[in-house]
């Protein structure tokens, strides 16, 4: 059977005018094309829809049966379509992002804002977890999308940067290292060093800049959440060595940043997705208004 929309709709006309020239004008057409469009509907559905009278058309018992069916098709396929649009032009969708703690805290807010004013019609649900639960959650489809800094390789996972993020020394105001410029791994021989655990990825990179210039790490204290590390820092109880945008998360303690260099080591911040799957247009937008804000929190973008 090969019953077409457009049949539908001549259909729907003419019952509803009781004409075919009526429904002829409404629909923008010559009548006899119309006319066509009936027969070809009629012969395709194997019944008489109408009985033409000298005065009106009207439906004839199949025509009353088909009536019902046929508009509510059609009502159906417009409310998709039209759905359908909205999505494509942001007025309406779903986004639910997962993203660690402190970049939950000190990203998503102001873009999340921002997109409700642009795009009211879109909602924005957060889960903030650990990396290896957002890799996961994205993965088996809880999550549109993450952000955070994740390993190079994720089979599955489509990888979309957003910002480059460098260590950063954080030390209180009386430390030796608060008048300086650039800070070398070298300079923190001796330093009493406040650092994140082993699980943590940032923990890692903190080994590699120790390694590399010949420092022994001895850590004074290790702690599980950045926001820890600088009241220790704040503290006078030693040094941390955290990512560019854990300033956002101080900007009220008495803690200064400074760049760490030889080596300066640096990494990226990316939103995820299913490489298998096609961003929505909600996500999409998104992506954009996110890259803003994550650049905000870094000294360098990414070209």
């Amino acid at each position: 059977m090969a019953v077409t929309l457009r049949q539908m709709h001549a259909f729907l006309a003419v019952a509803e005018h009781g004409s075919f020239t009526k429904a002829a004008e409404r629909m923008h057409m010559a009548q006899p094309a119309l006319s066509q469009l009936i027969r070809e509907l009629e012969r395709e559905l194997g019944i008489r829809l109408f009985d033409r009278t000298t005065r009106r058309v009207e439906l004839t018992d199949g025509g009353r049966e088909f009536h019902g069916a046929s508009a509510k098709i059609v009502q159906d396929i417009e409310l998709a379509v039209r759905g359908a649009i909205d999505l494509a032009e942001r007025k309406r969708g779903r986004i639910v992002v997962a993203a660690p703690p402190l970049l939950a805290a000190v990203i998503l807010p102001e873009a999340i804002a921002e997109m409700r004013e642009r795009y009211p019609g879109i909602q924005i649900s957060v889960i903030d977890v650990k990396t290896d639960t957002i890799v996961e959650a994205v993965r088996l489809g809880r999550a549109d999308c993450g952000v955070g800094t994740f390993a190079a390789v994720e089979d599955g996972i489509e990888r979309i940067p957003m910002a480059r993020d460098s260590l950063m020394l954080f030390c209180d105001h009386s430390s030796r290292f608060a008048a300086a410029g650039t800070v070398t791994w070298r300079d923190l021989r001796d330093e009493p060093l406040i650092t994140l655990t082993r699980d943590s990825g940032i923990r890692l990179l903190v080994e590699v800049g120790y390694e590399t210039a010949g420092v022994q790490l001895l850590p004074a204290y290790e702690v599980t959440q950045i926001t820890t590390a600088l009241a220790l820092a704040e503290a006078r109880l030693g040094i941390a060595v955290l990512p560019t945008y854990a300033r956002a998360a101080a900007p009220h303690r008495r803690v200064i940043a400074r760049p760490l260099a030889e080596p300066t080591i640096a990494r990226d911040i990316v939103m995820i997705r299913r490489s298998d799957r096609s961003a929505s247009p909600a996500v999409t937008a998104f992506e954009g208004v996110l890259r803003r804000y994550a650049r905000r929190l870094t000294p360098h973008d990414i070209d």
